[in-house]
């Protein structure tokens, strides 16, 4: 592979460190190196000035608008029509059941105890969700999850003695699809490929199928809360600090919460349920589903288009597609596998990253940060991931660096335009409803969970200042918006709301 002894803001035109390459040799990889760089600059970086993220939230929000009335898929109203008021207490019993890990954790919740509530978890095990475990058939994978429940009940002799004479109050955070029927029911829709149980279980009630799985195991419990992901971070949220109004989580997927009026959606979007009374309740949580929004509106690249194209289910989530962490990752590595053609690395792929989403975040965030003059971190960090004959030079990693900033500044700049456009879609419909829950707060927070939100440099500062600098340039006193981080927020939001169960709301 090249090295070299400097790095110049644009790729270098160097003589060769390796006596068998010509100096025409290398000045025809410099020039092509810098064209697809330059390509990929401008490709990725166009839609990038405030006007146009803010013309792309105008558009998003049309969209929006109309799928309040008639989208099947999205703006879908949940059955919270409260926040919690952070007076909830107690402890209970908390399920988050993803793709890959449940966890199990005791919450507990002490209401004002000290002056500001706090949420915090008294005791969680976490339990991946093996090629064993996706392949039980029947009831048997909530019957292993209720294992996993008993497990953890073990270990804490409070709640374990509690169980012995009244039920224990369960809340689950549930991340596959679902037809919620009521605050703690609803028909399994399906779970996904590799989840061998799903045919037997879809169409079940998960609340019933849970507590049955319970009872055969022995556990006294009471399940009286389901939520998906992105509702529990608004509710964990929402518990310590009420000027919350919407959540985002962001991490491999990407999806939103928000609390909207309830007269801004069609009657025909809650499916014929008895709706409380308007006089006591005037808002509702509502889970947008923005990952599969914006399909017209985002211009995309060459290597988007790819990426759809090869995807097992194309245009199903078109925003998702251009944000989240698996695929912001598989575009810097389709963007490589071209420019090893040019030369990058030699002209040598390293053999595992041909294999598509083989290229982890992590690894981005590293070589994205790193500030040495011979990038050694990231040198070693990539050769450990991506082992190859003749490790990755410092011009390798110099090129690395500037197409993943490419993508990742896209990403924050749409992730910005999603947020300014839900922020805005709720400012208009309190103003034309003239119902306000904000309590006349003159902000809005924004509950934050997820790998690349939460941890990936920068991201959440990059993704702040564009939404202040878009407010500011719209110039229609719009409600400041604060991003704020959360932790462990499936969880224990799934906590909170068996709380506001428990307590009548």
């Amino acid at each position: 592979m090249l090295a070299t002894t400097q790095l110049l803001p644009t790729l270098p035109i160097l003589p060769s460190p390796k006596a068998h390459l010509s100096e025409h040799v290398v000045h025809d990889y410099a020039r092509s190196m810098d064209a697809l760089l330059r390509e990929v600059q401008v490709s990725f970086e166009s839609q990038l000035p405030i006007e146009t993220l803010l013309s792309l939230s105008q558009k998003l929000q049309a969209e929006l608008r109309e799928n309040l009335v008639s989208s099947p898929q999205s703006m879908l109203p949940s059955h919270n029509y409260i926040l919690p008021t952070g007076k909830e207490r107690g402890t209970y019993l908390a399920l988050e059941v993803g793709g890959s890990t449940l966890r199990v954790a005791l919450v507990d919740l002490d209401g004002r105890k000290n002056g500001k509530p706090t949420l915090k978890i008294r005791r969680s095990e976490n339990s991946p969700i093996t090629m064993a475990v996706r392949r039980l058939e029947g009831l048997e994978f909530f019957d292993w999850i209720a294992e996993r429940i008993r497990d953890m009940l073990a270990m804490d002799k409070e709640a374990y003695k509690q169980m012995l004479s009244k039920p224990l109050r369960m809340g689950v955070a549930w991340a596959f699809p679902i037809d919620q029927k009521s605050f703690r029911s609803g028909n399994v829709l399906g779970m996904g490929k590799g989840f061998r149980c799903s045919p037997a279980v879809t169409g079940r009630d998960l609340g019933k199928t849970i507590t049955q799985a319970c009872q055969r195991a022995g556990i006294n419990t009471r399940l009286d809360a389901i939520v998906n992901d992105s509702s529990a971070t608004l509710l964990s949220r929402a518990y310590v600090d009420p000027s919350t109004r919407m959540a985002m989580i962001l991490g491999t997927g990407f999806n939103a919460a928000i609390y909207l009026p309830i007269a801004s959606l069609h009657r025909s979007k809650f499916n014929g349920r008895t709706m409380p009374s308007t006089k006591d309740i005037s808002h509702v949580l509502v889970n947008t589903e923005l990952s599969m929004l914006g399909k017209h509106a985002f211009k995309k690249t060459r290597w988007d288009t790819h990426l759809n194209s090869m995807h097992i289910m194309p245009d199903y989530q078109p925003l998702e597609y251009l944000v989240a962490g698996g695929y912001i990752s598989e575009l810097v590595r389709l963007i490589m596998v071209e420019a090893t053609e040019s030369g990058l690395f030699g002209g040598v792929m390293p053999p595992t990253m041909i294999t598509p989403y083989s290229l982890d975040a992590r690894l981005l965030a590293t070589i994205e940060t790193d500030t040495s003059r011979s990038f050694s971190a990231s040198r070693k960090a990539f050769q450990e991931q991506h082992p190859c004959s003749t490790p990755p030079s410092p011009l390798d990693i110099y090129f690395s660096q500037q197409i993943i900033r490419s993508v990742t500044r896209r990403s924050a700049a749409f992730v910005a335009v999603g947020i300014h456009a839900l922020t805005s879609l709720l400012d208009d419909m309190e103003k034309r409803h003239q119902v306000n829950a904000g309590g006349g707060l003159d902000y809005v927070s924004i509950g934050c969970d997820g790998s690349i939100i939460n941890k990936y440099p920068n991201y959440m500062d990059r993704c702040q200042q564009l939404m202040d600098r878009m407010i500011e340039l719209e110039g229609k006193g719009r409600t400041r918006v604060v991003l704020e981080k959360t932790k462990d927020s499936a969880v224990c939001g799934a906590g909170v709301a068996v709380a506001m169960a428990a307590m009548g709301k």
